[in-house]
């Protein structure tokens, strides 16, 4: 590719002096453009050659501003040239005839900074603008997300809240605006009630589009109960929801506990789907694990789940967590955390004081992490969703 001569303005007095340094310029890349001052040049001029002499000094300064410039004197004395350097005018060199090569090398170079100057001001302003589109988008990806957080909120359940005699309440804290955990509990009629516990997979709008589906399916499916076989129908939601989820094709998955009461029998019937940490049953003194397992809903095709139930005392206290709370807990393994979170549930008995408790021993542990940094890092690089649910009863007035 053939390259284009630069053209460079050169500013002296004329004569055979301006011709002479003119002609030194001019090459095979270089084109020169002759004139007795900075007045009316060429717009394509990449450069000025300005002769200290020719140049006023109150003009120096005018030149910085309009093109890179080289000062050629014919002294290093000379005052003139050291107006121009202190103006801030790119270089000099003393007797250009003599160092024509100098000259043009200098002039190439000054060429090329120049143009280097110039990507580098385009870029910072294009920076600048791609940052204040950024920073808009972002401010209206935060509405977004704060406006979907009000509505997912708003389809929870309202708590605390007593139905056919037993108590529901929960504690719900995302960790960004929107939450992958979710709850719900409803009356079908006098004698039976429905209740879910889910954690999607992931964090934000995906994993929250998953809890207003399984809101409107879970709804879907208590309307068009007919009331009979209470014992299967939570492993039945929990199979439809694996194929409703299967056939999305999204890539999400939950894990769930779906519980029905059967307040005239005083038996909680559920089914679960690798729900962790376990259901935590206080009853007649004891705290036990509810007992069952089964496979992520979503995950796979074709799963069974499993049918459960068990009896329920007139006063008990049902305990669902979230596994974002195991996060709060001491311990190196999983096993200590389930058992240091049975030993704050064992001595709570209620919602507000499982949840200090949590917030005392949760910043017991940040109190320690932070004597080791990468630890401290690795443990808190993404909180997850905290979520807890209490079910109690029977004999609570509605």
């Amino acid at each position: 590719m053939r390259r284009s001569k630069q053209l460079i303005a050169v500013i002296d007095e004329p004569g055979d002096e301006r011709d002479a340094l003119a002609e030194a310029i001019t090459c095979k890349d270089m084109g020169v453009y002759a004139a007795d001052s900075i007045d009316n040049l060429p717009v394509e001029t990449a450069l000025i050659v300005a002769h200290a002499r020719a140049v006023p000094r109150q003009q120096w300064s005018q030149l910085t501003r309009c093109l890179p410039t080289l000062v050629v004197s014919d002294s290093r004395q000379d005052a003139d040239l050291i107006k121009a350097i202190d103006v801030g005018l790119v270089d000099y060199i003393v007797h250009p005839l003599r160092h024509a090569e100098l000259l043009r090398r200098m002039i190439r170079k000054a060429i090329e900074l120049n143009t280097l100057a110039l990507e580098r001001e385009r870029d910072r302003e294009r920076l600048a603008e791609l940052n204040e589109s950024l920073e808009t988008h972002l401010a209206l990806l935060r509405m977004d997300q704060q406006s979907g957080g009000h509505i997912q909120r708003r389809l929870l359940p309202v708590h605390p809240k007593v139905i056919n005699g037993v108590y529901y309440d929960y504690w719900f804290a995302p960790s960004l605006y929107l939450s992958g955990d979710f709850l719900d509990y409803q009356r079908y009629n006098e004698r039976y009630s429905a209740f879910y516990f889910a954690d999607v997979s992931g964090h934000g709008a995906s994993s929250a589009f998953v809890t207003v589906l399984l809101k409107y399916l879970c709804n879907r499916w208590l309307s068009e109960w007919d009331g009979k076989y209470p014992e299967r129908l939570p492993a039945d939601w929990l199979a439809a929801l694996n194929r409703e989820l299967q056939g999305t094709d999204i890539g999400k998955h939950a894990t769930l506990f779906v519980g029905v009461i059967d307040h005239q029998a005083q038996t909680l019937h559920y089914s679960l789907g690798a729900q962790l940490p376990m259901p935590l049953l206080r009853a007649n003194g004891q705290l036990i694990r509810l007992e069952g397992e089964g496979m992520p809903v979503g995950l796979f095709p074709d799963i069974d789940y499993p049918s459960l139930s068990c009896e329920l005392p007139p006063q008990f206290t049902l305990w669902l967590c979230s596994d974002g709370v195991l996060e709060c807990l001491p311990g190196d393994t999983l096993d200590s955390r389930l058992k240091e979170l049975e030993h704050l549930v064992s001595e709570s008995a209620t919602l507000e004081q499982l949840h200090d408790r949590l917030a005392v021993t949760s910043a017991h542990i940040s109190s320690e992490e932070a004597l080791n940094d990468s630890d401290s890092r690795d443990r808190n690089a993404l909180p997850d969703d905290l979520t807890i649910m209490m079910v109690s009863g029977f004999g609570h007035a509605d």
